[in-house]
């Protein structure tokens, strides 16, 4: 297991200096951004029909003597907007592709999230069974949007030689190990999960506890913490829509690693991913509203060196 970096916190820098920032931090891994969400000016789709600028690219990352652990493009492959559905979808494509020439094994993605009808203007996520009208909302999203899109998509990643790992993240049809591993029956293990602990801290799922539950699953993991305030949780609940930014308020807010769980937490965190077989890369991702790109990634780097398990025991230590 190793520590790397999703490299959007770092979008305003040439890729020289994230170079030279990285090094610094003891970090060699980069997960690159490619469009949708995330914005990052360091991995261009362009490269795909561009065989030059891929080697070119590629030697200057191995120049560095960094590799990449994964393309992201997190997006909203199933928006009832038409347009945005059709332009992250081809994102997510072209993605794929490009993971495929650089000979990258992992794309990140986002499940998405359907309207409730094909009149929809706007997605909606369904968080309640009752009113009854909600489940019927769920079990068109699934059946008519969700299995379709996906079933298709997961073959042409699966054709490519590339597994797509998607984030759970609430606000998509895919937010917990339950609808992550819902998704799988559809596609198989062309899908796994991209393992964010800190979206499940503040639903009151147990990171450490969901490891077995997507055990083979999991095929990339980002590091980041949550801090909940007691004092604020008995007014908001856990689902808080006020800005992230108004910090005194909300019930939970995101944390750099060790800022929202101690050492030992994130000790057993690892030591559990390793248990289940997963020996990738914890890949910092930093949205601390009360620290700097800088402080936080330095803080994070530092926390997570310390604890991350590099070495696997030699066959002696099992004979």
């Amino acid at each position: 297991m190793d520590i790397g970096v999703f490299t959007s916190l770092l979008s305003e820098l040439p890729i020289e200096d994230v170079f030279r920032k990285l090094a610094r931090l003891n970090i060699h891994l980069l997960e690159l951004g490619t469009g949708n969400y995330p914005g990052d000016p360091h991995c261009k789709l362009s490269m795909l029909a561009d065989k030059a600028a891929r080697a070119e690219f590629t030697k200057k990352l191995a120049g560095n003597g960094f590799k990449i652990s994964a393309l992201s493009c997190h997006g909203n492959p199933l928006h009832p907007d038409a347009a945005r559905a059709s332009h992250d979808r081809d994102v997510s494509r072209q993605t794929i592709l490009l993971a495929e020439a650089l000979g990258v094994p992992t794309v990140v993605d986002f499940s998405g999230c359907p309207g409730d009808s094909l009149t929809a203007t706007a997605p909606n996520w369904v968080t309640c069974p009752w009113p009854p009208e909600y489940r019927d909302v769920l079990r068109w999203q699934w059946d008519e949007v969700v299995a379709p899109y996906w079933s298709e998509h997961a073959k042409f990643a699966a054709d490519h030689g590339v597994k797509i790992a998607i984030e759970m993240h609430p606000g998509f049809v895919v937010y917990s190990p339950e609808t992550m591993l819902r998704l799988r029956e559809i596609t198989g293990p062309a899908v796994g999960c991209n393992f964010d602990p800190s979206h499940l801290f503040w639903q009151g799922i147990d990171p450490i506890a969901a490891v077995p539950v997507l055990d083979g699953a999991i095929y990339h993991v980002h590091a980041k913490d949550t801090q909940l305030f007691d004092r604020n949780l008995p007014r908001t609940g856990v689902l808080d829509t006020k800005p992230y930014t108004d910090e005194k308020t909300r019930s939970w807010i995101f944390r750099t690693c060790g800022y929202g769980h101690d050492a030992a937490w994130w000790k057993t965190f690892i030591s559990t991913l390793r248990l289940f077989g997963y020996d990738g890369v914890l890949s910092i991702e930093h949205e601390d509203s009360l620290m700097s790109t800088d402080e936080g990634l330095a803080k994070c780097a530092a926390f997570l060196n310390d604890l991350v398990i590099r070495e696997t025991p030699g066959a002696a230590f099992w004979a």
